[in-house]
């Protein structure tokens, strides 16, 4: 126990370096002096850095390390719901119905910010709603389902079916929009943690913060829900409104990051498993914390990493993930037999 504490402790640790450094390095040099005295309110040299610092740096910061914890712990949730290695918060279909709503209004305006929307803080609010209504569209429907089947298998082939449905729709916007509109839904497709602005970040952040209270409140459904539904029911766990509470989060993590971040690949499906293994453990009690923690640190890691050295500008965000993520799942598909889904 006292091991597993301690490899917490020294993610949290590794959270505070690459938090500061996300605050210290990006395509406008700062001295690491001048950004210390912004943050403590002193004045410096340029009134430009402390713009730069307190509205760009630290809500993308924060932004990623929320994003990151949001996303893995929905993957694991997912993965110990419906015993799969390659669950993760975009096989609902949550993510695809974000992505629908966010392209009935990006492939009809061409702005990010949506032609005649309110802005918020720089990003569309339009834009914004239609992701999260979208995302909550599908849940709903998601949710509902549940509670009428029966087969934790069933409820995932239908998830996967909403996305295919999804992804069918936005095709078809895709087919009838205008070329200079497609690109604006493009580049939100390709996520980013900078797209939540100081005036949305209150916001953001508390509605992520509360559903990940609640999604460490359902670890000990998790816990049996790894030894069978059989079993958690025998022990008195009402399994389909536990599994209604699981998808519930989950959707609610994802869509709130889908809809201000855009669909954030591989994180959500790569760090549980990344968690685990550093931990040795599926016991939910640490692995749920670690699997939090290491999200915020992977997702400050590649956000990092998006940043080209000598200002020459930035990577898109799902560009990055993939190189952290895919040789994760690689290793877990041929070592499948070590995993805690095929024991």
């Amino acid at each position: 126990m006292k091991s597993k504490s301690l490899i917490c402790y020294s993610i949290a640790l590794f959270i505070i370096l690459l938090f500061l450094c996300n605050l210290l390095y990006g395509s406008v040099s700062i001295p690491a002096q001048a950004v210390m005295d912004i943050l403590l309110g002193r004045d410096v040299e340029r009134s430009s850095w402390t713009g730069i610092v307190l509205q760009s740096r630290l809500p993308q910061a924060t932004t990623a390390l929320l994003a990151g914890s949001s996303l893995a712990v929905s993957g694991l949730m997912l993965q110990t719901l419906f015993r799969n290695p390659l669950a993760g918060p975009g096989i609902l279909g949550v993510s695809n119905g974000a992505s629908l709503g966010v392209a009935i209004v990006l492939l009809y305006s061409g702005n990010v910010s949506g032609s005649g929307s309110v802005v918020w803080g720089g990003v569309g609010l339009s834009t914004i709603l239609a992701a999260f209504l979208g995302a909550l569209a599908i849940l709903s429907l998601i949710v509902y389902l549940s509670a009428r089947l029966k087969s934790n298998m069933l409820v995932l082939i239908v998830g996967m079916m909403m996305g295919y449905l999804t992804a069918s729709g936005i095709s078809i916007l895709n087919a009838f929009a205008a070329s200079e509109n497609i690109r604006s839904y493009v580049l939100w497709g390709l996520g980013s943690f900078s797209s939540v602005s100081y005036k949305q970040l209150p916001f953001y952040s508390l509605t992520l913060l509360l559903g990940l209270l609640a999604s460490l409140l359902l670890i000990k459904p998790l816990n049996l829900l790894l030894l069978g539904e059989n079993y958690a029911a025998n022990l008195g766990i009402n399994v389909k409104r536990a599994r209604i509470q699981i998808l519930a989060v989950a959707g609610f993590l994802t869509a709130i990051v889908t809809a201000f971040c855009g669909p954030v690949t591989f994180i959500g499906l790569a760090v549980p498993h990344v968690a685990q293994m550093v931990l040795g453990t599926s016991n939910q009690q640490f692995l749920a914390p670690a699997t939090l923690l290491s999200g915020a640190a992977i997702a400050l890691l590649c956000n990092l990493l998006t940043i080209l050295p000598f200002g020459n500008g930035l990577l898109p965000l799902n560009a990055v993930t993939p190189l952290l993520g895919a040789p994760v799942i690689i290793y877990v598909v041929l070592n499948r037999k070590n995993t805690r889904y095929f024991n």
